[in-house]
């Protein structure tokens, strides 16, 4: 048996040279690649509009959170539970300000993140603690940013998410959320949230995955059934 396998190892037929090709012309390219996180729905804001507050109020996310601005420095991923197999991913970027599609602050070098994200919240911090800030020109001034950033992403489904309205008095709350409503000229849907007690995050949360979930049913190619396969009703 030995003998035998030593002959076929030293047949000819059984031996394969491997060929040889002339070496072409060696070719030098230099590559940029650029990551893009991947998510369902964007947070959207001025600096210390609550945005990473609200992915640690309502995801597995655990972001620095203080009571100064740029606490964020670079995105934040969080999976949204809404109950048993139901959840969404949500990214938090730093806050844009004024002037930022000119290079202004950190948040338009990571933009870009929110291109691939089904919706965008847009965050309000409805409480500041300089009395002198207008929430309504900073709202303004963002989806300006936006504009100019990327006329796609400005096009995305946005939704304006009203925060920090804990600090606000109760009976002060429906006159300044119309006066707001009204100066911004908006029309779209609107949310009433404090991230920080959580109240109205879970309706928020519950609203989000049912607009994801039409989106997904609507992306879903129409599937093709055989109809010789297809079992007639009995008679």
């Amino acid at each position: 048996m030995v003998a035998l396998a030593i002959c076929a190892l030293r047949a000819p037929s059984t031996v394969r040279h491997a060929k040889k090709h002339p070496a072409g012309p060696v070719r030098k390219k230099e590559l940029k690649l650029e990551l893009k996180v991947l998510a369902d729905v964007g947070l959207l804001g001025m600096p210390n509009a609550g945005k990473s507050a609200l992915i640690a109020a309502i995801s597995n996310a655990r972001p620095k959170i203080a009571d100064y601005p740029f606490t964020t420095l670079h995105p934040n991923l969080g999976v949204v539970r809404v109950g048993p197999e139901q959840s969404f991913v949500v990214a938090d970027v730093p806050g844009l300000i004024e002037g930022a599609s000119d290079g202004a602050g950190l948040g338009h070098l990571f933009l870009r993140h929110l291109q691939r994200t089904r919706l965008l919240l847009h965050m309000i911090d409805f409480a500041p603690f300089d009395e002198t800030v207008d929430p309504v020109a900073q709202a303004k001034a963002i989806v300006g940013e936006l504009k100019k950033y990327d006329k796609a992403l400005y096009d995305k489904p946005r939704w304006l998410v009203l925060n920090k309205l804990d600090m606000v008095p109760v009976e002060e709350r429906e006159a300044r959320v119309k006066d707001f409503i009204k100066r911004f000229k908006y029309k779209g849907p609107v949310f009433e949230i404090s991230a920080l007690t959580r109240e109205g995050c879970e309706t928020l949360i519950k609203t989000i995955f049912q607009h994801i979930k039409a989106q997904q049913i609507q992306e879903q190619e129409p599937v093709y059934i055989d109809p010789r396969f297809v079992e007639e009703p009995p008679l």
